[in-house]
């Protein structure tokens, strides 16, 4: 077991940071606790178990695993002490009071570019729920028991699992066949998608890479830049919701489109997704008008 004490230059709130990471309560890969959370995770040397809690101002991490020295060296990254957002100016009342509740927001940086991949290509057009489901099912079917002392924590399939795992294997999990196969062809080549976290290169040139794979679109390729690359200026086209309450939020129009979205965050380049994540944590909330999307189950199909 490894440990390092990490002093922010800056506040940080562990929940939101790292709460972006975890698949809902049921993800098998972490575990949260009072003052902190556990997290398992492959590293470029072999899997590892970290535990992030606080210390005063500070944060105390552990690792276990081969790949526990890469997770101590990196723990600043993942807590989001890379992220800067001494430029970043609110042009909105609304953002300048979230902004004022929120001081300890900020965007973690993983490296871990296939594992921020798989679960969002799982939340390609399903609610987060559903996808929620699937994923736990796939980590605790065919992951692998954490290093470390927590009972019970899983770290994700390997890439070379995944590639090769069967159709009917996902579909068991929950996921149809269009999807799974472009997590198997992306598994397929995860020597390109390490490069983005072994050397991480600008984030727009990051998406560009990513979106060359079959079935990844922008929606996706921002999602995966924010959390693998803290990347803060990601807006994630495409999504069902966001556009409506980027619409509401700074107009009080209750519908909205990509472009028109891109139009209002404009003045905020180079921390557009740094808005979208304060608004979304809190912002205005507009009053649902209709019945939830029914959670589907494809296993029991």
């Amino acid at each position: 077991m490894l440990s390092r004490l990490v002093v922010p230059p800056h506040p940080v709130d562990l929940g939101l940071t790292l709460g972006v990471l975890q698949r809902g309560a049921s993800d098998p890969s972490m575990r949260s606790i009072p003052d902190g959370l556990w997290r398992a995770s492959r590293t470029p040397h072999g899997p590892s178990t970290a535990r992030y809690s606080r210390d005063g101002d500070a944060f105390e991490v552990r690792a276990w695993g081969d790949g526990a020295e890469w997770t101590i060296e990196h723990a600043p990254d993942i807590l989001g002490c890379r992220d800067d957002d001494a430029e970043f100016v609110a042009h909105h009342d609304v953002v300048r009071d979230a902004r004022r509740r929120l001081p300890g927001l900020r965007f973690c940086r993983t490296l871990a570019v296939l594992e921020a991949i798989v679960p969002t290509i799982l939340e390609q057009k399903i609610t987060s729920r559903e996808a929620h489901r699937v994923y736990a099912r796939i980590v605790a079917r065919f992951g692998e028991p954490a290093p470390g002392p927590l009972a019970g924590l899983r770290v994700p399939p390997s890439p070379e699992t995944l590639a090769t795992l069967p159709s009917w294997e996902y579909h068991r999990c929950g996921l149809e066949r269009r999807r799974a196969a472009i997590i198997q062809r992306v598994c397929a080549r995860s020597d390109r998608l390490d490069k983005l976290g072994d050397d991480p290169i600008d984030p727009t040139e990051a998406r560009r890479v990513l979106q060359h794979f079959d079935g990844v679109g922008p929606w996706t390729a921002n999602e995966v830049s924010a959390i693998a690359l803290g990347d803060a200026d990601a807006v994630s086209v495409g999504d069902y919701h966001l556009p409506n309450l980027i619409s509401f939020v700074f107009t009080g129009e209750r519908s909205g489109d990509d472009e028109r979205m891109l139009e209002l965050l404009e003045p905020y380049r180079g921390h557009r997704g740094r808005v979208i994540r304060l608004l979304e944590n809190a912002g205005p909330r507009m009053e649902r008008r209709g019945p939830r999307s029914p959670v589907r189950d494809i296993a029991a199909i």
